[in-house]
């Protein structure tokens, strides 16, 4: 009797708990917070404040795309650099303090545990972005304010109630925009991506230095591909095995300037919506790759 106890007890273990994977995932994110990774948030809030003093010297339109690029750029550093350094950290850490033996012990399925991690690390970059596109939110909003009043005041006159509104809405469209939503997610998305393919790296990698510089290696890679891309197939010809080739590298390495819509949004672009989607599918499709990768290994690792 006692034996089919324990045997119904694993075997309800077996499957698969939403309640175990959001325990781990907010344990996680408690770890990561006590590490202070918001340290980078900090960062992007004075990179914006010393931006928006620098910008002074500038048109209104030139203020408006020097901040939106700035912001732009730096946020996708700054989620990507999280992403990393935040997941290389989680397997070596966890092995470190036992932690990690403690729970398969439970016992808690491997797959659940990963799961777990990687949820908790998108959380966190989620937060992260989300306070970042705050404070980016209200740093447009203050230079907005500014223009408007220096635009009323530089008029050299006392102007109409229709005039003071037209100015307003003639400048508030050169700050606020749609285009800025999908980018923000882009590089959400293009962050989770590194996550993804950073716990692959770690369930292999001797140390989480090692899975840092492979991260590295590989985003700097992912920007260079396109270029390669073309160069290969310029030389090379499109034949069937070219194309193979060309697959089985853009599996490995991403490639990241599919994610780069900043220069679009800068540029006053509206981003067509099949290619947002299109974007944001494939970058889910990565993500899922990878962590499948990921589990395969850790699976098949002793610990």
């Amino acid at each position: 009797m006692e034996l089919e106890t324990v045997s119904r007890s694993h075997v309800r273990h077996q499957f698969f708990s939403f309640g175990r994977v959001g325990a781990i995932a907010s344990n996680t994110v408690l770890e990561l917070v006590r590490l202070k990774v918001f340290y980078f948030v900090l960062i992007f809030g004075l990179l914006l404040l010393g931006c928006s003093f620098f910008m002074t010297n500038f048109d209104i339109d030139e203020q408006f795309r020097m901040l939106k690029d700035v912001s732009l750029g730096s946020m996708s550093i700054i989620t990507w650099m999280l992403a990393v350094l935040a997941t290389a950290m989680l397997l070596p850490k966890d092995t470190e303090d036992r932690t990690l033996y403690t729970i398969l012990a439970k016992p808690v399925p491997r797959f659940e545990y990963l799961l777990g991690k990687l949820c908790g690390v998108f959380i966190l970059l989620l937060i992260s972005t989300l306070v970042m596109s705050a404070i980016f939110a209200a740093m447009l909003f203050i230079r907005e304010q500014t223009a408007i009043s220096q635009a009323i005041k530089g008029a050299g006159r006392v102007l109409s109630s229709k005039e003071i509104g037209e100015v307003t809405q003639g400048i508030r469209a050169e700050t606020f925009t749609w285009a800025l939503v999908p980018g923000i997610i882009s590089i959400y998305v293009k962050a989770a991506l590194f996550s993804a393919l950073t716990l692959l790296i770690s369930t292999f990698a001797s140390s989480w230095i090692f899975t840092i510089v492979i991260s590295a290696a590989i985003y700097v890679i992912g920007h260079i591909e396109p270029i390669a891309r073309d160069y290969w197939l310029t030389q090379h010809g499109a034949s069937p095995l070219t194309k193979v080739f060309l697959a089985l590298i853009s599996l490995f390495f991403p490639d990241l300037q599919l994610f780069n819509l900043v220069d679009d949004i800068v540029a006053g672009n509206a981003i067509a919506l099949a290619l947002f989607l299109k974007t944001m599918a494939l970058g889910g499709v990565y993500a899922l790759v990878y962590f499948f990768l990921a589990y395969f290994v850790f699976a098949k690792k002793e610990l």
